[in-house]
């Protein structure tokens, strides 16, 4: 996360009404001024067991016994104040303070030992998403790069869609996947493929004898009932670019100056894990070229698929000009998720993940 995004929640944690004492304090002051006006026959002495309670929530176990103290010291102020020391109902509201109290605490170190092991998994799972998916150069070779993922769940760090670009010699190869299946098993066929792509992309001749390597990884390396969508590409420092498709989404190409997006025509092959078993012959290679200033986004289904209330797909090609209309690739990639958190309602029900491709070979030349 980024400093800016923490500079306000370190800010609020020091203004005094954020503190976990606060609410409790202000909710048994309000009862007494409530118990001091309307006279003891309304009986809300019992009411003061609301303080420890509210301060399990947020408070550690100091704050609860704190605010058990509070409490118990204004029950017997307010039974001097009424009139009523001695009286059973005293009895009742003291006792149900200190029973409350001794509950809270168990519930605040119950709290505290839960947020500390969601802490050290959310630690752990980042870890693993930066080895996994280390982030990403600004520029390689004639293209600046720009990723973003996100998962349908918001306390998740790893999933099954990845991207990866590799330098090699005279231009970049890119790898964008989506593993089928969610949890472990996924992240581990994720980490094959990704491991094959960084191995085999600098030696490949070409993307098919690239893709044959995937394919031997993850038939060898993961569970038989296991499949991987992905889409190559190869592009080079003057321009030339090679796509190759197996299973994936289409990628959209902007060009500089023109604003009718353009789908590349590609001849699909079967997921990585299902070539052997369809007996597909080996796709062909689509061919393209970019050119200064052109504008490259590749995508999980988890960008495609997003519906509507009405089950209608997110429409990317028609919406992809004016979103990614910004120079600023953070920016852009910003719009487009709002757009399509706009569009669903709801928020993403699936793992996504971002790829945009500037072409800019002048600032390669001049880096």
């Amino acid at each position: 996360m980024s400093p800016t995004a923490d500079g306000p929640d370190r800010r609020a944690q020091g203004r005094w009404w954020s503190k976990p004492w606060v609410l409790p304090v202000a909710t048994m002051a309000l009862v007494a001024t409530g118990d001091a006006l309307l006279g003891v026959n309304l009986g809300l002495l019992p009411l003061f067991a609301i303080g420890p309670a509210l301060a399990a929530g947020r408070g550690t176990p100091r704050t609860v016994l704190g605010s058990a103290a509070l409490g118990l010291v204004l029950v017997l102020l307010l039974a001097v104040y009424d009139g009523v020391w001695g009286h059973t109902r005293v009895l009742v509201a003291l006792t149900g303070v200190a029973l409350t109290a001794l509950a809270a605490c168990w519930v605040s170190v119950a709290r505290i030992r839960a947020e500390r092991e969601l802490v050290d998994v959310r630690a752990v799972a980042e870890t693993v998403q930066n080895v996994l998916m280390p982030p990403l150069p600004p520029r390689l070779g004639p293209l600046e790069l720009t990723g973003s993922y996100r998962s349908a769940h918001r306390t998740a760090r790893v999933g099954g869609d990845v991207y990866q670009a590799v330098r090699v010699p005279g231009g970049v190869r890119i790898l964008v996947a989506d593993v089928q299946g969610k949890g472990l098993e996924a992240v581990s066929a994720a980490a094959v493929v990704l491991t094959a792509f960084r191995n085999t992309a600098p030696d490949a001749p070409d993307l098919p004898s690239l893709a044959a390597q995937v394919e031997r990884a993850v038939l060898e390396q993961t569970s038989g009932d296991r499949f991987v969508t992905a889409l190559l590409a190869d592009v080079r420092d003057d321009g030339r670019t090679v796509l190759l498709d197996h299973g994936h989404p289409v990628p959209v190409l902007l060009r500089a100056g023109e604003p009718t997006p353009l789908l590349p025509v590609l001849e699909p092959a079967p997921p990585f894990g299902l070539s052997a078993l369809t007996g597909a012959p080996a796709p062909r290679p689509t061919a393209l070229t970019l050119h200064e200033g052109d504008r490259l986004l590749f995508c999980t289904d988890g960008l495609t698929e997003a519906r509507d209330d009405e089950g209608a797909f997110y429409p990317l090609a028609a919406r992809a000009p004016v979103l990614l209309a910004p120079p600023c690739p953070e920016q852009a990639l910003q719009r487009l998720r709002a757009d399509v958190e706009d569009y669903t309602g709801t928020g993403p029900d699936d793992d996504s993940a971002l790829l945009l491709c500037d072409f800019r070979p002048r600032g390669a030349a001049a880096a």
